[in-house]
């Protein structure tokens, strides 16, 4: 596939500069044998993740065997949503006439011409449709294969970049295939990909471990110019499909622009070259989204253009004392953070942005700083994936021995890497100074540092929030691997035991990690048997009901209003034109749905037949499941987020604030059901099943809606 395909050249180029960096002056027939040994392995190990996934996906759901609607069913939530574009491009008379359609798109909002291109990141669905097309392999590979087979095929790239990562910071093939085993065993807290296929994250995830890999190998010591050129490309190139396949790289890329602007300060290396990386990658995606207002206005690009204005004009911040230095570095980093938020607070005011204006108000939600009943930062709220990681989720890690070296690895570098920081503070940024760096007893590899903070920064957005643990666990395995075959934790464990020559450092930086390979295969392989012999069926009989009879007895042009999850499957399963959808990241979706949801609210008939004919509804698709809700608890229920929005007191026994006040109306979704005047004057009951009830708007005569 094209993707891995890619991946795989700069699988090639990496091994290259590995090649040469390890042998600057020439080639051993050793270091050639250990090379092609260790990519050999890397290779196989991503094979051997891709086919894993993919097994469960299939033995899950028996996918091979099941209709194409129950295929399509499967693609839950924003999933479906994501895949609909690529059936959609596919189907379309010609290329041409598909792109047309995804830029003019009046299906996916009701009463509303939107740019899918520009609005959602899903120019991998639209490359992809193209190349099946063009491919001719219609005959032997249904769409829906070649679309799943990409996904897992990524994986392997996921697995390889890992494998590259910790052989860099080792020096040693065991470490990659460490790596790669611990990311394998460790798929619960790695990757979800086997059930959300079309997650953006599944789609970006590999490539931003291919830039960290990139990254590292760019930080190596005595790297040739030429090697540096290179694989500076690759930063970019892997930047670029990161910030393409996913809308939240911003976000990451902020953390990763802060790791940069922190060893800089603490002078561990001065990369101009890779802020530059990441704000051609941000703005090539800007052109590409038909300039998408929401990256011009993310709080990276302001923070990089200030850091490097800042940089350009406060000379001789790495000089001085200790005490100065650190003046110079608090004032240095108090300047450019008063001009990110500022430039960023303007840059918003003149786009008019207000696209991510909920994540901010759950971020502050979050952390304590002022309690809020906003609907959309509460929905995020009341979501166990963006809550606290688990604690459930480090007894897994430990059971696989990872969590053990990790720790080991982290704690015992973290505080070298403060030792280092302040040596370097300790010293101007003379030629002397220098020198004497390079004396010292105590030192540290630009690209180990890089990783070190990587780990600890992402860390603790994992901690913070329970979906970011997949940006973490990966790179987690490949840092446990390099501190357990790498020289610099063993080289100091070695000195305090007063017995650090060559021979014991590689008798032991070998025989661990093979004894730990020994073991993990001894206990984990017979259950990784079992796991994929163990079979399952797809079965949602309800779903397939509803889609069967939307698709057969409905008009192709009818519009839908109901939850945002559901609504993702219709439009895939039947084409039907819907009133909002999962993609959140626009203010005017975001009110929409706050209308269509008063269905779950108490409201009275009249309003909601009102707020759902403003948005050209024809139908209304009722889950008992939502108005129902047992799965959270009182206070995050669906229903009982919008009784807050709208100043009403919850359902159920419990305390209530004392501003809320008791509705006038029943609840509209269950009151409804009762067919009863006004009820039934509105609205007529046209599907029902033991899961769903569609009801249909009934068209007022203009005199008696006036």
């Amino acid at each position: 596939m094209p993707l891995p395909c890619l991946s795989c050249l700069l699988f090639y180029i990496m091994v290259r500069v590995i090649l040469l960096s390890f042998s600057p002056g020439g080639f051993s027939w050793w270091t050639i044998l250990c090379v092609m040994t260790g990519s050999i392995v890397g290779v196989s190990l991503g094979l051997l993740c891709c086919i894993y996934v993919s097994t469960l996906h299939e033995n899950d759901l028996w996918f091979s065997n099941i209709k194409e609607v129950e295929r399509e069913i499967s693609f839950r939530t924003e999933c479906g949503l994501y895949y609909s574009y690529y059936k959609q491009m596919l189907k379309a008379p010609s290329i041409q006439q598909g792109l047309y359609e995804l830029i003019h798109d009046n299906t996916t909002e009701s009463k509303r011409t939107i740019n899918i291109l520009q609005r959602m990141n899903i120019y991998q669905e639209v490359f992809l449709s193209i190349l099946y097309r063009i491919l001719h392999i219609q005959t032997y590979l249904e769409p829906i294969y070649f679309y799943i087979y990409t996904v897992f095929a990524l994986q392997t790239v996921y697995v390889i970049a890992l494998f590259i990562t910790s052989w860099l910071l080792s020096d040693s093939w065991l470490a990659g295939a460490l790596s790669g085993v611990w990311y394998i065993l460790n798929r619960v807290d790695t990757t979800r990909v086997e059930f959300t296929i079309s997650l953006r994250e599944n789609w970006s995830i590999p490539f931003f471990a291919l830039q960290v890999a990139a990254i590292t190998c760019y930080l190596r010591p005595q790297l040739k110019p030429i090697h540096q050129r290179v694989v500076l490309w690759l930063v970019f190139v892997s930047t670029f499909c990161f910030c393409l396949t996913w809308q939240f790289n911003q976000f990451v890329l902020l953390v990763q622009a802060l790791i940069i602007f922190t060893l800089d300060c603490l002078d561990f290396f001065t990369v101009v070259s890779l802020y530059l990386m990441q704000v051609l990658s941000l703005l090539l995606v800007w052109l590409l989204q038909f300039c998408n207002s929401m990256i011009l206005g993310s709080l990276v690009l302001s923070f990089i253009v200030s850091a490097l204005f800042i940089k350009h004009f406060q000379t001789g911040l790495k000089m001085g004392g200790f005490v100065i230095r650190v003046g110079k570095l608090a004032l240095h980093t108090l300047l450019v953070l008063t001009l990110t938020f500022t430039i960023n607070y303007s840059a918003k005011k003149i786009l008019q942005l207000k696209s991510d204006e909920h994540i901010f108000k759950f971020i502050k939600a979050k952390f304590g700083l002022g309690a809020t009943r906003d609907f959309d930062a509460s929905l995020y709220l009341c979501e166990e994936a963006f809550g606290l990681l688990p604690l459930d989720t480090f007894e897994r890690l430990a059971g696989t021995v990872l969590l053990y070296p990790y720790l080991c690895t982290l704690s015992v570098l973290f505080i070298l890497l403060l030792l280092v920081a302040l040596s370097n503070l300790s010293t101007n940024g003379s030629g002397q100074a220098c020198r004497e760096r390079e004396d010292r007893t105590f030192r540290m590899r630009p690209d180990v540092a890089y990783n070190i903070l990587h780990t600890v920064f992402f860390g603790l957005l994992a901690f913070s929030t329970m979906r970011m643990k997949y940006l973490w666990t990966g790179h987690m395995c490949a840092f446990a691997a390099f501190g357990v075959c790498g020289k610099e934790v063993w080289s100091l464990y070695l000195r305090v035991l007063h017995c650090n020559t060559r021979t014991m450092m590689r008798l032991i930086r070998y025989s661990v990690p093979i004894v730990i390979l020994a073991f993990l295969y001894y206990k984990f392989w017979p259950r990784l048997m079992e796991e994929i012999s163990e079979l399952r069926e797809f079965y949602d009989p309800d779903t397939m009901e509803l889609m069967e009879w939307i698709r057969l007895k409905t008009p192709k042009r009818a519009v839908f209003a109901g939850s945002m999850q559901l609504l993702a499957g219709i439009k895939l399963c039947t084409g039907r034109v819907l009133t909002n959808h999962p993609h959140y990241e626009d203010q005017a979706l975001r009110e929409r749905t706050r209308q269509v949801y008063q269905i779950y609210a108490r409201q009275s008939a009249e309003e909601v037949h009102k707020e759902l004919g403003s948005v050209g509804a024809d139908y209304i698709v009722l889950e008992d499941s939502i108005c129902y809700e047992r799965r959270h608890s009182r206070g995050c229920r669906l229903r009982d987020l919008l009784d807050l929005a709208n100043g009403h007191i919850m359902d159920g026994p419990g305390e209530n604030e004392p501003d809320l006040i008791s509705a006038s109306h029943p609840r509209f979704c269950e009151a409804i059901k009762t067919d009863m005047p006004p009820y039934s004057t509105l609205f007529t009951r046209v599907f029902k099943n033991k899961t769903f009830h569609v009801y249909k708007l009934k068209k007022l005569k203009k005199k008696k809606q006036s």
